[in-house]
Formats: structure tokens, sequence, C-alpha cells
């Protein structure tokens, strides 16, 4: 009996595969190796293999994709659904396998080589970021216990360690913010090592070039869009991707009454912070955005935080307009 669907359960070292024929029988319930996945599936006929979208599915996807196979990735969330009773691996198999033969299931683009590498460079940024961040708050909680404090931001780290030297501390104070002050240039020398890839990296994308025309996307948003956004059809509208960056409001609605609340905070984090990052820049230092009817209405009746957000969700739409279109932002003419 022939396969025509297997759903297929990642793991590290054992994969769990679950096989079904047309009309819906079980004739595989199988355990491999990591060793033995290439050698399996390249004696299968090409079919549907179905994967729950995790860190190494993009490489398996390639893969097997190269061997033939109808590859799709979905979010283990909407696989969930699916699985009957407990968690083992061969009821996650089952769950996948059932999930991708759904008309309705979504599924998740397959990232190439190139642009995973892209992404990883926003990720490794990212960590150091964060890791600056703990490095500045050490240092300035350390130093205010004996009273010695500065104003808040990176930029005044200089001063608040010049302040260090002339208050009299034990002798094992300075030492040891000494040894975290050396930290946080090490961090901050891979920080600018990493922008001048990026800005390399965007400097030879067009796609990323014509995104930072759009007023509070810069290069590093920019970037991060044209890696993780290569195919724009997945979106049939620039709506969709503003709701899968989780940049709509949450519904809560019911008997033909629509309740809004909060930004629902779903998708792709990463982008979202930087969009609303952008969104706030551009309300502060564009004199273009301030200047926008639209701009200065919200801030008339709503806090600017929440206009930042809107603003964030614009910013995405007209992203992906540019992406889909491959066009160059034009600024709205003056009414």
């Amino acid at each position: 009996m022939e396969i025509t669907t297997i759903g297929l359960d990642l793991a590290k070292h054992v994969f769990q595969v679950h096989g079904i024929t047309t009309d819906g029988s079980v004739v595989l319930k199988k355990r491999l190796r990591r060793g033995q996945m290439h050698t399996f599936f390249a004696g299968l006929k090409p079919c549907l293999v179905g994967m729950e979208a995790c860190a190494t599915a993009h490489f398996w996807a390639r893969e097997l994709r190269a061997l033939g196979h109808d590859v799709r990735l979905m979010p283990a969330q909407y696989v969930k659904a699916y699985l009957k009773r407990g968690k083992n691996d061969a009821a996650d198999a089952a769950a996948i396998c059932e999930a991708v033969t759904r008309p309705s299931m979504r599924f998740v683009p397959i990232k190439g080589e190139d642009q995973q590498a892209a992404l990883m460079l926003h990720r490794a940024r990212d960590l150091l970021v964060r890791q600056r961040t703990q490095l500045i708050n050490a240092i300035r909680g350390h130093l205010a216990e004996f009273g010695v404090i500065e104003a808040q931001g990176p930029w005044n780290v200089p001063r608040l360690l010049a302040g260090m030297e002339e208050a009299s501390l034990p002798d094992l104070v300075p030492g040891v913010v000494r040894l975290l002050a050396s930290q946080l240039e090490e961090v901050e020398l891979r920080i600018g090592e990493i922008d001048t890839q990026i800005m390399a990296w965007h400097k030879a994308s067009p796609v990323s070039q014509r995104l930072a025309g759009v007023p509070g996307i810069g290069p590093l948003v920019a970037t991060a869009i044209a890696a993780t956004l290569p195919d724009p059809t997945v979106f049939r509208s620039g709506r969709e991707f503003a709701a899968w960056l989780g940049l709509v409001p949450r519904q809560n609605s019911t008997g033909g009454k629509t309740r809004l609340g909060r930004t629902s905070r779903q998708g792709n984090a990463y982008i979202r912070r930087l969009l609303v990052i952008g969104a706030q820049s551009a309300l502060f230092c564009s004199k273009a955005t301030k200047a926008n009817p639209w701009i200065q209405a919200l801030l008339a009746k709503r806090p600017r935080l929440v206009v930042a957000v809107a603003l964030a969700n614009k910013m995405a739409r007209i992203a992906w307009a540019l992406v889909a279109r491959q066009t160059t932002y034009q600024a709205a003419a003056a009414a």
C-alpha cells in the first residue's frame, strides 16, 4: 500500500514517523535514528510530509525537498488541537499527520540557508544587546549601593565610572566594577562588528534598500523584514502581515458585538519590537511624520505610545506593499 502522507516528529537523535494511505489507513509507525533519516526517505516515493516548525525543521525540510517530497511546516500551537490524549512521540507524529491534511491549516514558509544566516545576525545582535543591558544594570546597581549614581543611558556609563574613581570606596569594589566595564567594552565591540555585517547585507539587498526609505524603518528593521519575508505572497494583504506580527487588537467578540482589546502580541516579537521603536523615533525626530494630519489627529486624543503602535501597524502594511509590488516608498501628497 502506497504511503501518501507522513507526519514526522522531529527531535535531536530519535525521530518518529507516522504514515497513512489515501483513504487514511495507518500503514507506518516507525522510529528512526538521525543517521537513518536520509536513507529511509530516499527509499520512499514522493509524498506529503508534515512537520512542526521548530529550530531544525527548516534544515530537514530542505533535505527532504531535495529528495522530491512535498514538505510543509506548521506552527506547533495549530497542531496541538489534533493531539488526542496524552503526549508521546507516536501521538505527536499522528497529530502532525492529521493536521497537515486539513484544508484550513496554515503553513510556515521554508527558510533558505542565506535567509537563516541573515536572521542569525539579528539574533546574535539581540543577545549581545541584552547582555550589554545586564552589564550596565549590574554596574549601576553595585555602585548605587555605595552612593555613586548617574543618569540612565549607556552614554552615561563613562561618567559613572569616572565618579567611581573619585569616590572613596572599599578596595574590592573598583576592581570588580572595572572587570564588568571591560566586559561591557568587549560586548560593545562585538555589537559594532555585527552592525557592520548587517549594513553590508543591507547594501547588497535591493529589497532592504527600498524598505529603508520608509520613515521609521532603518537598515536594522529593513534587513530583518527582508530576511523574514522573502516571499510576500504567503500573506494576502498587508493587514495579514501586520496581524502576523501581532500589531492588531485582540478580539473577544460574540453575539454580533465587536470587542477589541490590547494588541495580540502574537507572531514575530522581534520585528514587532523593532517597528514600535522605529515608530517612536519617527514621532520624535521626523518632521514629515509629525506634520501628518492622521498622526496629529491621533496624538490629540490618544497617548503617544498608542499612536506609536498604530504607526507601527501602518509601517508594517507599507513594508508588505513595497516587497509585494516591488516599488519604492512615496510619501502621500498633501491634501
